[in-house]
């Protein structure tokens, strides 16, 4: 199982947000993107802009791995309706996602902890696979102990945030549910990212 422990501060000051919805905004220190020519705009051509939105779509869910990104485009590409929803909507029912977005972690990356140490439930059952993909109606819950963790109760009683309408959420019991694949428009990205272009650059690199 691949984790990314890269610097996450670096790859928020390149898209000149706070990425990963940190308490401490990076920006604040530095605002640049990174390099030694960071403030400057760059034109970029066709295949730079498909790439640059690849790579946001990658570190809004946690830095993905390539592979994961690629396979998971071939498999919206294998069934029926438009492409880009599908693809984006396999993305949104990642159980770490699923957690995050129901305020159980502060992060995504706090989320893939708190499902890689076993601490995440589906219908009752430990689940200690990331990627595994949440259907609408099945149960996410903590267990005991995780629920006790002043890093989630934090999250949980974070009011910045807000669980999507796609998902219902019980605070009290630390869980909630997938109530529908949503549509890209309904995701709450934390910056914007074009789902089609993303498409087009897997279709001609993978």
């Amino acid at each position: 199982m691949v984790r990314y422990t890269g610097p996450k501060n670096r790859i928020a000051r390149r898209f000149e947000t706070n990425i990963f919805g940190r308490a401490r905004n990076p920006l604040l220190h530095k605002a640049n993107p990174p390099g030694q020519h960071g403030g400057k705009r760059k034109k970029k051509s066709d295949y730079g802009q498909q790439l640059e939105e690849k790579q946001k779509l990658r570190a809004i869910y946690g830095m993905l791995p390539n592979a994961q990104i690629i396979r998971y485009y071939k498999e919206a590409l294998r069934k029926e309706g438009n492409t880009a929803h599908l693809f984006i909507q396999r993305l949104e029912s990642r159980l770490d996602n699923v957690v995050y977005r129901l305020k159980l972690a502060p992060t995504i990356f706090a989320a893939q902890q708190l499902v890689s140490h076993g601490h995440v439930l589906v219908n009752g059952k430990k689940v200690d696979r990331r990627s595994f993909e949440v259907l609408p109606g099945m149960t996410i819950s903590l267990k005991t102990k995780a629920q006790g963790l002043s890093v989630v109760k934090d999250s949980v009683d974070n009011t910045t945030r807000t669980v999507p309408e796609y998902m219902s959420s019980d605070a009290a019991s630390f869980s909630g549910q997938l109530l529908v694949q949503p549509m890209p428009e309904q995701i709450p990205f934390p910056l914007p990212v074009n789902i089609p272009l993303v498409c087009e650059h897997l279709a001609h690199t993978s």
